[in-house]
């Protein structure tokens, strides 16, 4: 069977920087392609983390991003590798893989199914190397993707104890129907220190018809540009995929030979800053390129850095950091003038939404945003607010629309529970009308308190007087008793509503 003919990413005759994990991030994708990769793999990013992402138009990096509920980038691509890049995805269940899938085909060039990691934080939940024993949830995962999504389908595995079950596998798998399909030429249990078995890839090469990306020659066999076609000859592959001689130095893609570390180092770093890398991410990468000179002066200025701007002064790059994020400023500007405030809202049909978050420790008082619309909306003797909330079946998120006086409200963000969506609702009314919502700092509104007190009163009416009394001892020595006080006169909202605080 020969693979389906989708999208126009080839995998014959291409050289492809490999998924790695905490390396595979868009710096170092950008810059294999420009050392001459033909395709570059992300990481592997895990199905239920991505299922919760929202894609987001980055308008100031000029990127799309698919940002988590805890507003962590878990995927960030850009125009530039959009024909090129590959998502790995680490999965074990067709119908979540879909809805990935579903939610990043149009920013990717390919999916790929990770079925080769060994490491337990992928297997432990029936990802990576664990499918390599259920071929049955190969083929279901494989057939789901291709018959769903527009783009090719791959996958990665490594070899099976015998050739005869690795050649049976790889059989199975060209029957889904998949794009191409890559080898890692060990076994799961085997690491980098072991031989990688091109008579394996090859074998498995000569049972298939669709593209064999041959996979774990960085330690032995390639080291330079030159060695790619001695590894595809040896694995009579069509294609090969490099991870750590690619992490190690990506110029290894370079035609015209390698260049210097710090070379590299260099034109990294220029990406990290240009789309914002976590600093983390670009210290680890810069140290597995590195290597054994970590420990030399610059190795240890880097390691001190907490910074992507004190990593660019231990590489001389101040001034390129000063310049990049002075472009970023002005562009960033130049949106928020186009746009106005960021956090407008925006009319999607008949509701209102804005970019919300409910933060438990910022609204720290017994009081919380749902009390004080309910509050206000007594108040002005409306309706009460009433909410209506969904559930999404992939992570089992939840938002909510409020309907206040004929109108409704909603966040864009989805919550981890039913109480925090209703209370992500009720702040976006409440920013929309003007009216307090009990975040921190914004001072006593005096919307809920008064009630409070005034319901204990009616519930204890033997009490009057002693409350009374109590109310007064309260007071600072300097109020006049015989004075009103300030919260039981009339107060304007900061949207101009004018009310009579003691209506409650």
């Amino acid at each position: 069977m020969t693979a389906r003919t989708v999208g126009s990413l080839c995998f014959r005759n291409i050289n492809a920087l490999a998924p790695m994990v905490r390396v595979g991030t868009l710096p170092m994708r950008l810059l294999a392609l420009d050392y001459g990769a033909d395709i570059v793999y992300s990481e592997e990013l895990i199905d239920i983390k991505m299922a919760q992402c929202q894609r987001v138009v980055n308008e100031v990096l000029e990127t799309v991003d698919f940002v988590a509920p805890d507003e962590r980038v878990m995927f960030r691509t850009c125009k530039k590798e959009k024909e090129h890049v590959v998502l790995q995805m680490g999965t074990a269940d067709p119908d979540r893989a879909l809805i990935v899938a579903r939610l990043v085909e149009n920013d990717v060039a390919a999916i790929d199914i990770n079925m080769g990691c060994p490491k337990e934080y992928s297997t432990k939940g029936g990802m990576g190397a664990a499918l390599l024993s259920n071929p049955d949830q190969i083929e279901a995962i494989l057939r789901t993707l291709v018959n769903g999504v527009s783009k090719p389908v791959t996958c990665k595995i490594r070899i099976l104890p015998t050739l005869e079950e690795t050649v049976s596998l790889v059989k199975r798998i060209e029957g889904t129907g998949v794009s191409a399909i890559g080898v890692h030429g060990r076994l799961k249990d085997e690491r980098p220190r072991h031989p990688v078995h091109c008579d394996v890839i090859k074998a498995v090469s000569q049972s298939v018809s669709i593209p064999v990306i041959a996979n774990g020659g960085s330690l032995d066999l390639i080291k330079a540009h030159a060695d790619f076609e001695e590894f595809r000859k040896a694995t009579g592959a069509s294609s090969v995929m490099v991870a750590r001689a690619a992490m190690w130095n990506p110029s290894v893609f370079r035609s015209q030979g390698l260049l210097a570390v710090e070379e590299v180092m260099k034109e990294y770093l220029k990406y990290a800053v240009r789309y914002d890398n976590h600093a983390f991410n670009t210290k680890y990468c810069l140290c597995q390129i590195l290597r054994e000179k970590v420990e030399s002066p610059l190795g240890k200025q880097l390691l001190s850095a907490q910074t992507n701007e004190e990593i660019c002064e231990a590489y001389g790059l101040q001034e390129y950091y000063k310049k990049t994020q002075a472009e970023l400023q002005t562009r960033r500007d130049a949106i928020q003038t186009n746009r106005g405030d960021p956090n407008h809202p925006v009319l999607d049909g008949d509701v209102t939404t804005m970019r919300v978050k409910f933060e438990r420790r910022e609204y720290p008082g017994e009081f919380s945003p749902k009390m004080f619309l309910l509050e206000w909306s007594r108040k002005e003797n409306l309706e009460q607010p009433a909410y209506e909330t969904i559930q999404r079946s992939q992570d089992r998120a939840f938002q909510s629309i409020v309907t206040m006086a004929g109108k409704k409200y909603r966040s864009t963000l989805w919550e981890k529970s039913k109480k925090f969506a209703e209370q992500a609702a009720a702040i976006v009314c409440l920013r929309v009308l003007g009216l307090p919502e009990g975040r921190v700092g914004e001072g006593h509104s005096g919307l809920v308190g008064k009630r409070k007190r005034e319901e204990k009163r009616k519930d204890s009416p033997n009490e009057e007087d002693a409350t009374v009394g109590c109310e007064a001892r309260k007071r600072p020595l300097s109020e006049n008793p015989a004075e009103p006080r300030a919260s039981s006169g009339a107060s304007t909202l900061p949207n101009g509503v004018t009310h009579k605080a003691s209506a409650v």
